[in-house]
C-alpha cells in the first residue's frame, strides 16, 4: 500500500507542463518497469504481444525505450521508437531507431507497421480520435494497434501524476482522462476492430490502475 499512499493521496507537488515534466523526469526514468502500476500495465501488455509476430513495429511514446524493448523479445525486426521529448529520447539505450515527432503527426508513410505499440501515452492526447486515426493511418491491413492508458477511475478517484527529481523535489504532470467508451468510439471510426480489452489492478491499489487495449486494423 506505501506505493499508491505516496502517489494518490493529498500533497502538494509542483505542477509542471508536459514538455518540462519529462525533461526533468528524464534522468531517472529508467528503460523498464519500475512501479506496480506499469508492472501490471506491462504484464497484461506482454499477455497479447507474445502471441503476434510482426516484421516491422512502431513504439509510439517511447520515452527511455521499455517497449523497444518488448518489441525486441518478439522477434520484430525492424523496430523504431516514436517520442516527443528529446530529453527522454536522449537517456534510452543504444543502439534503437528513435525519431523526435509528434503522435498524431507521425513522419512515416500509410500502411508502414505490422505492429503499434504505445504504453501509457494516450494520456497525454486531449484529442483521442485523431490519435486514434493516425495509428489506423500508419498501420498495413490486419496490422495490429497494442496500447494502454490510464484508467478511467483515476478521474473519479482524483488519482495524480506525480514523480520525483534526482533532488528529491515532487512534480505533477497533467493527464487527460479517456473513457472505454471514448476508446471504443474512437476504434470504430478508425477502422479498428476490438479484440480484446484488459483491466488489470495492481498490489495494494482499490481497483484497475490501467487499461490495455488490442485491436485490429481492417484489411
Amino acid at each position: 500500500m506505501r506505493f499508491w499512499r505516496r502517489w494518490f493521496v493529498p500533497g502538494h507537488p509542483t505542477p509542471l507542463a508536459f514538455a518540462e515534466g519529462y525533461a526533468r523526469w528524464a534522468p531517472n526514468y529508467p528503460p523498464r518497469a519500475h512501479n506496480p502500476l506499469m508492472t501490471a500495465e506491462q504484464t497484461a501488455v506482454m499477455h497479447i504481444l507474445s502471441r503476434l509476430r510482426p516484421q516491422s513495429a512502431l513504439d509510439v511514446g517511447t520515452g527511455t525505450g521499455r517497449g523497444m524493448t518488448l518489441l525486441a523479445s518478439i522477434g520484430a525486426s525492424r523496430r523504431v521508437g516514436v517520442d516527443l521529448s528529446m530529453a527522454m529520447l536522449a537517456q534510452g539505450p543504444l543502439p534503437r531507431q528513435s525519431v523526435r515527432a509528434d503522435a498524431c503527426a507521425l513522419p512515416f508513410g500509410g500502411a508502414t507497421f505490422d505492429l503499434v505499440l504505445s504504453s501509457l501515452m494516450v494520456g497525454d492526447v486531449p484529442d483521442l480520435a485523431a490519435w486514434t486515426a493516425e495509428m489506423s493511418r500508419v498501420l498495413r491491413p490486419n496490422g495490429r494497434l497494442v496500447y494502454s492508458d490510464f484508467h478511467p477511475s483515476w478521474a473519479t478517484r482524483r488519482w495524480r501524476r506525480t514523480f520525483r527529481d534526482d533532488r528529491g523535489h515532487q512534480y505533477e504532470l497533467p493527464y487527460h482522462p479517456h473513457t472505454i467508451a471514448d476508446h471504443l468510439a474512437a476504434l470504430d471510426a478508425a477502422r479498428l476492430s476490438v479484440q480484446t480489452v484488459r483491466e488489470p489492478k495492481a498490489d495494494g491499489a482499490p481497483g484497475p490502475v490501467v487499461v490495455v487495449v488490442e485491436a485490429v486494423k481492417a484489411s
